[in-house]
């Protein structure tokens, strides 16, 4: 307000008129206004607080230590201490209530929102993540369970192969092949019924007694298979 009426008044001036406001005010007044800087300065500790917990804080200090040790390298131990003196003072030695306090302090301000939003996005990104590696654990659960239904039903075709080997051993073990007399056993059971095949479709009519002998065999197999 005082800054609007007096548009040309120096700021050196400016602080102080409102000093000399402020020392007349009666205590009870000027407590109302300690009272809110408190609550203030108790806000601003308790975000601070928080913010140092977050994975943003770390990446921040870690960045800024970085920064110190490349500061180190290229000063000298006196100069930095210097420096460290003027950083100090420039921080935390603001007088309240004046522009360079407000700046101070709308400046931290501004940088606690920016990093309030850098661990919004780092949050999300976190839960897209999670959401990720949650569907490839399912994907990976059903992978598995067909795995072991297909390895079931693989065990199931080879006992039911290996039974109709044996059984076809059994049961062809008096028919001889013509021209090798060739019988067949559990390893050479698909080689023999390969060769019988192409014998009995090659010259039909040069073995009728071998066709009689299988359709034989063939009806006796049934018969067995119907009892099974």
């Amino acid at each position: 307000i005082l800054r609007r009426e007096n548009p040309t008044m120096a700021f050196a001036e400016m602080i102080r008129v409102l000093g000399a406001e402020w020392t007349k005010l009666p205590q009870h007044e000027k407590q109302r206004f300690l009272d809110e800087a408190e609550k203030d300065k108790e806000r601003y500790n308790r975000e601070m607080e928080a913010y140092q917990k977050t994975e943003a804080f770390k990446l921040f200090k870690a960045q800024k230590e970085k920064k110190m040790k490349e500061m180190e390298a290229q000063s000298s131990s006196l100069e930095l201490m210097g420096e460290r003196e003027e950083d100090e003072k420039g921080a935390f030695d603001i007088p309240i209530f004046t522009e360079e306090f407000l700046d101070h302090n709308k400046a931290r301000e501004g940088e606690l929102r920016q990093l309030r939003k850098q661990t919004t996005e780092l949050e999300e990104q976190n839960a897209i993540l999670s959401k990720h590696i949650e569907s490839m654990k399912h994907a990976i659960e059903k992978l598995e369970i067909e795995a072991v239904q297909q390895r079931s039903t693989n065990m199931a075709l080879q006992g039911h192969l290996d039974n109709l080997r044996t059984t076809l051993t059994d049961n062809f073990n008096s028919v001889p092949l013509p021209g090798t007399s060739e019988l067949p056993t559990l390893d050479t059971i698909d080689n023999y019924m390969a060769k019988l095949h192409n014998l009995i479709l090659d010259s039909p009519q040069d073995h009728q007694a071998l066709i009689s002998m299988v359709r034989d065999v063939i009806g006796r197999l049934n018969i067995d298979q119907d009892k099974m």
